[in-house]
Order: C-alpha cells, then sequence, then structure tokens
C-alpha cells in the first residue's frame, strides 16, 4: 500500500520549487519506495485521499517541518575490525534519529580498511542486515594500491580518501606528493573524487609535555600552517589532473585564499567542514576533557566566524559530522594517571545524531535559513556522493527519504538520548534548537522520537551507486561498467556488483 506524508509545511527542495514552503502532502510508492506525486496543497490531498479510499496508508505530521532526509558524507563506522569503537547498528540508528538517511562510511579505522575489492567486500558483509539508513562507501588510497583504484570505482565506491600525514592507524598509511600524482592521474576522467585529510608535518608546533592536560598545548602541536601547506598540495593537484578533489574537514580559515584561487583557475575542487570547528572553539575547551580533541584541531573564536562567513559565501561547499567515536580508555577518559592527556589521547568527536541541531543552533546566530541548511546539509553531500539523482530532493522519482523536524522545538543533549555506541561527546548538557521527531527512509518509518519503540527494523540499504551521478554529468566519461553475474559465482548481490 502506498503512503501519503502530510504536513502544514513541506520543503520538498524542489527543483521546481526550491524556495518554497507549504501544506501538502508526498505520496511514495510502495514498490520502490520512490516519491510519485508531490501534492501542494491540503485541497490536492483531500481530493487525492477521496480518490483512493482505503488504498492508501496516511500519516499526518500536523505543523512538524517534513523536508528530505539529510546525508552525511563523513562517518567512521570501523566495522569489522574495531566494532568497539562504533558498528553499521548503533552508527546508522544514530543517524536515524538524526534525520539522516544516508551515510558514507569512511575507509580506515576498519580492519581491514577498504583499501580493495576484496575489503570491501568485508565491509559490505559486516553491513548487511545492520543499517538503518542508507550506506555509502569510500575507498581507500594508500601507498601500493593504486591498482585498486578503477576495481574500487567498478564495485561502487563514491571516491577515495587519503591521507597527507599520519593517519594513526597502521594499516592506514599516509601518501606522498607523488603517489598522489600518480593516482590522480589514474582518475583522470572517472569522476572519482579524490578527498584528502590535508595537513603536513611540516612545521610541527613546540609540544610543552609538562602540561598535557591543558587543550593550548595540543593545539600548538597542530597549527594552521600543516593545513594551508596541505592544502597548497591539493590545490596544485587539481589544476594539474582532471581529477575532482575535495578537502575533508576543513579547520583553518587561513586556507580559504588558497581554495579560491584554485577554483578561480578552473580547480574541480570541493570544500567541507564539521559541526565542531562550528559550535566550538579553543578558548572553551577545559583542560583534560579529551572528547573535545580532533586533528584537525578545533580552534580560535576568530576562526570559526570566518567559517560561518565562508559557508555564507560558497567558499565551503558542505557540512559533515566526522563522527568518529572510541572507547573511553582511547580518549582517555578513565581513571588513571593518563587520564585528560590531550597529547596521548586518541582524536575524533563523536556528533552522528546531532549533526542538524547543532548546525541550525549556531545558523540562527548568522541568518541561516531552511534552504541554506538543506543545501549544506543535504543537497551538496549528495552530490559530493554522486547520490544527487536520488537523494536529496523530495521529487517525483527521488527515494521518498524524509526528515521530520520540529525547528522551534529545544532540548538538552543527554546520555540516554544518544544512541551512538560510546557517549563521549562535547554536547553533553549542551541545549539546543531543533528536534528531529521522524525519519523516513524510502517511505518507511525508521525512526520516531515518540512512543516505546522508536526505531523499526533495520531496513537500510548498501548503495554501491559509486560515482554514476558524477559521471553522467561528465560527457567524457563512458557508462559504469560494474562486475556483473557473468563473472561470478552467483554470489550475493547489491546494485549489480558482487560485493
Amino acid at each position: 500500500m502506498d503512503t501519503i506524508y502530510t504536513s502544514e509545511r513541506i520543503y520538498p527542495n524542489s527543483a521546481l520549487l526550491p524556495a518554497e514552503v507549504f501544506a501538502g502532502g508526498i505520496v511514495v510508492s510502495a514498490i520502490d519506495g520512490k516519491v510519485t506525486r508531490v501534492l501542494r496543497s491540503r485541497a490536492a490531498v483531500e481530493r487525492y485521499l477521496q480518490d483512493s479510499a482505503g488504498e492508501v496508508e496516511h500519516v499526518d505530521f500536523g505543523d512538524l517541518l517534513l523536508m528530505p532526509g539529510l546525508v552525511d558524507t563523513h562517518v567512521h563506522i570501523n566495522e569489522p575490525g574495531r566494532t568497539d569503537w562504533e558498528g553499521f547498528h548503533t552508527a546508522t540508528k544514530a543517524a536515524a534519529a538524526g534525520g539522516f538517511t544516508t551515510v558514507c562510511d569512511m575507509p580506515l579505522n576498519s580492519i581491514p580498511p577498504t583499501t580493495s575489492v576484496h575489503n570491501l567486500r568485508a565491509k559490505v558483509g559486516a553491513a548487511r542486515g545492520k543499517i538503518f539508513v542508507d550506506v555509502a562507501f569510500w575507498g581507500g588510497l594508500v601507498p601500493g594500491n593504486e591498482a585498486e583504484l578503477r576495481p574500487l570505482i567498478d564495485a561502487g565506491v563514491i571516491g577515495f580518501k587519503c591521507f597527507l600525514c599520519p593517519s594513526g592507524v597502521d594499516e592506514f598509511p599516509h601518501v606522498t606528493e607523488r603517489q598522489v600524482q600518480r593516482a590522480a592521474r589514474l582518475l583522470e576522467g572517472t569522476g572519482a573524487v579524490l578527498a584528502f585529510h590535508a595537513e603536513l608535518e611540516c612545521q610541527r608546533g613546540r609540544t610543552d609535555a609538562t602540561e598535557p592536560y591543558r587543550y593550548r598545548t595540543f593545539l600548538a602541536t597542530r597549527p594552521a600552517i600543516m593545513e594551508r601547506r596541505a592544502i597548497e598540495l591539493v590545490a596544485n593537484v587539481a589544476q594539474q589532473y582532471d581529477v575532482r578533489a575535495h578537502i575533508v574537514h576543513l579547520s583553518t580559515a587561513q586556507a580559504l585564499p588558497t581554495i579560491r584561487e584554485a577554483r578561480a583557475r578552473g580547480a574541480r575542487l570541493t570544500v567541507e567542514t564539521c559541526h565542531h570547528y562550528l559550535a566550538l572553539a579553543a578558548e572553551d575547551v577545559p583542560d583534560a576533557r579529551t572528547e573535545y580533541k580532533c586533528c584537525p584541531p578545533i580552534r580560535d573564536r576568530t576562526n570559526r566566524e570566518q567559517l560561518w562567513r565562508a559557508l555564507q559565501s560558497g567558499d565551503i561547499d558542505l557540512v559533515v559530522s566526522d563522527h568518529s567515536p572510541s572507547p573511553p580508555q582511547l580518549k582517555l577518559l578513565t581513571d588513571g594517571k593518563r587520564r585528560g592527556n590531550f597529547l596521548e589521547a586518541w582524536g575524533g568527536i563523536a556528533s552522528l545524531q546531532l549533526g542538524l541541531p547543532l548546525f541550525w543552533t549556531g545558523g540562527q546566530r548568522y541568518g541561516m535559513t531552511v534552504r541554506e541548511t538543506l543545501r549544506l546539509l543535504c543537497t551538496e553531500p549528495a552530490r559530493l556522493a554522486g547520490l544527487q539523482h536520488r537523494k536529496g530532493r523530495l521529487d517525483v522519482g527521488y527515494d521518498g527519504d524524509m526528515c521530520v523536524w520540529d525547528p522551534e522545538g529545544v532540548f538538552t543533549v543527554t546520555t540516554d538520548m544518544l544512541e551512538f555506541q560510546h557517549k563521549a561527546t562535547p554536547y553533553l548538557n549542551r541545549t539546543l534548537r531543533g528536534v528531529v521527531h521522524a525519519t523516513v527512509l524510502r517511505g518507511t518509518i525508521v525512526y520516531r522520537r515518540t512512543g516505546a519503540a522508536p526505531f523499526g527494523p533495520p531496513m537500510g540499504s548498501v548503495l554501491l551507486d559509486g560515482n554514476s551521478g558524477n559521471r553522467d554529468e561528465d560527457p567524457k566519461v563512458s557508462g559504469h561498467s560494474k562486475l556483473t553475474a557473468d563473472n561470478t559465482s552467483g554470489e550475493d548481490f547489491e546494485d549489480g556488483v558482487d560485493l
């Protein structure tokens, strides 16, 4: 039975209705979960219900704002191998509770990392049957795996993440400039994204080993010049090769002139920042509170202001979580002499579930609208992942993915409401604006805030569309030649790929 979702406030983010909020309904097919109708008035809804009496399920969300499901392209799920850090079940529950209907898994911190088709099979196998939202996958670029890049594209990854400095895990080493250039040459014309952790160990700051519990001590070890030099390298690569380059988790506004100049010279360069760089400031980080530690680090208030302005100007394209929780022992949050040691604690911030209210709360100071919120947390992430042909809009033919929320609602972050595995987060006890009430995945409610059982069954799909949406935009690229049943042994399939 098809379902119609109605509300007094619908923002479809549609190409046909780019800035319109209306009372009406979205009809989703029971067969494929696609949007079949967009009804732009209550009168149209009433006519549809009369014509379809007994043949359609009706869910009314009253005055809550109904908009497309959000997309987060930077999530560390870590399963298999380090599932005790974060797994598919808990991460995707957190995503659903935050209004996200699609996440893209990063290739490192799992064992094995996603650096070959064989390892991608392990990732997909670990995800099946556990995911509450749709999951796409990044591949990894590491020394020596250049021969795996094209096969991984054919297998459906959205692009490749690499580090320009040590990643922190032995199984995912960083690459040199020459290795980046070779990879860029291999990826020319494919439409695949080459994404960079952009820090170079060119000028480490001094370490005051006598004060390892002070945040300023850690901050001094990763000065902004590390990012600036790395982004200069990325900008040069993006100008030399016909490849889509992407800078992950930009933390310093000092690199913005380099980014603008590279784009002016024709570089296909996109940039993301993260909620923690927009919501937090170095001056406010308490000593010994290592849940605030991440790389690149959280910088000062002036820098934060400049990042918000860069979002408004378009210098920064999207906002993601870089969700990366780890056990309290690794974060040095448990009792002992090393507790709170910023220099030794593992870096990474947990926030996936809180992305929308974090952005909406901070954005109120800058006049951010629902339209801009959707662009930065939905439309542009979907485009980066090559999923813009099915995600990010409530148009006919698009997936019936929805985030239903109250922009005026207020709540306080507590551990009992958090669904990700480890609850250590800088946002505990913080009051935020914007309450997610329901999440709909391809026409089925997968999360509802009220009720004894807020979650339905894990109905998410593995997405192996890869960068097909980006390939379609590039006339130089021929059809996407995925693996087919002719070269497999009857194993499990998802979107035509033997994984």
